[in-house]
């Protein structure tokens, strides 16, 4: 039977439900901000937004359509995003796979020499050095090579394995599976919450890095959407003019502010991601508990 709960504890519900609620708005508000202003009216909305947009226009996202680079740049970003994260789920949950062998020879060595460079890093020179060295300056593969093996992911991924039923190993083992089979058939299977939560991890780094493509990529055909609208973020007054020309000039539209380029470009990046998010929230929280924690 539910107790009956005092006055006291029925004003302390409130306010921490209270609490909860502010808390909540003070989260999302920015960026619903950010939204409302993209679709005002610019001149409308340099003069101040509170709840609802003023003026809905999409003059701003026209502009930024229109130009030139940015649909090859979203069609880089999303190759990146997804051909990196695939090789970065299966490079890193099969090497976690191995390491996680009793039977790999010199496996503690190897799995360690792994998780120091999380501690050990050489700096920007060396990586500069090292990536030009392997041809990768100019190439697409630059984006989805260097982070095929994560040491945190191969952490999370190894401790998810150990944590399931060696007996479904063993009897594969004696019905004749071989390492491939046990790992594409049981294993990869099993880790489906871990492996989404890496996913999710791979995902969003892949789509927001810029910093590669900012030191090695100066061909114009492999820039992607973050470095592009980087670039035009920092010279919005420069893009005001440029978006302006872009647009149909018999249309009778209002005039681009550097302030609505900016928001514009702020949901251009982060909205892919908060759509792709929710399909994989389900197995996040699990798989992070129990790859993070054996038994």
């Amino acid at each position: 039977m539910k107790m009956k709960k005092s006055k006291g504890e029925r004003i302390g519900d409130v306010f921490i439900y209270a609490i909860c609620i502010l808390l909540m708005i003070a989260c999302i508000y920015p960026f619903y901000y950010v939204i409302i202003y993209s679709i005002s009216d610019p001149a409308e909305a340099s003069k101040g937004l509170f709840l609802l947009p003023k003026g809905f226009s999409l003059e701003t996202y026209m502009g930024i359509i229109k130009l030139n680079d940015i649909p090859s740049a979203y069609l880089v970003s999303i190759a990146r995003t997804v051909l990196g994260t695939g090789i970065t789920i299966f490079c890193s949950s099969f090497f976690a796979y191995l390491v996680s062998n009793q039977k790999m020879y010199y496996r503690k060595f190897v799995y360690r020499f792994v998780i120091i460079t999380m501690y050990i890093n050489a700096g920007l020179i060396p990586w500069y050095l090292t990536m030009k060295a392997y041809g990768l300056q100019n190439n697409f593969l630059l984006y989805i090579i260097p982070g095929a093996i994560s040491a945190y992911y191969v952490i999370l991924i190894k401790t998810y394995i150990e944590s399931l039923p060696k007996e479904l190993e063993e009897s594969a083992k004696m019905d004749g599976a071989g390492m491939f089979t046990i790992f594409g058939k049981i294993i990869f299977p099993l880790s489906k919450p871990i492996i989404a939560t890496v996913g999710v991890f791979s995902m969003v780094g892949q789509w927001n890095q810029w910093q590669d493509n900012y030191f090695l990529v100066t061909d114009a055909k492999l820039q992607t959407l973050q470095m592009v609208l980087y670039n035009y973020l920092n010279q919005a007054n420069r893009f005001q003019s440029m978006s302006s020309s872009a647009i149909d000039a018999s249309a009778a539209v209002s005039s681009i502010t550097p302030t609505s380029v900016k928001m514009c470009i702020t949901v251009l990046v982060v909205l892919p991601i908060m759509l792709v998010y929710p399909f994989a929230q389900r197995y996040f929280v699990k798989g992070i508990m129990m790859g993070a924690v054996k038994g």
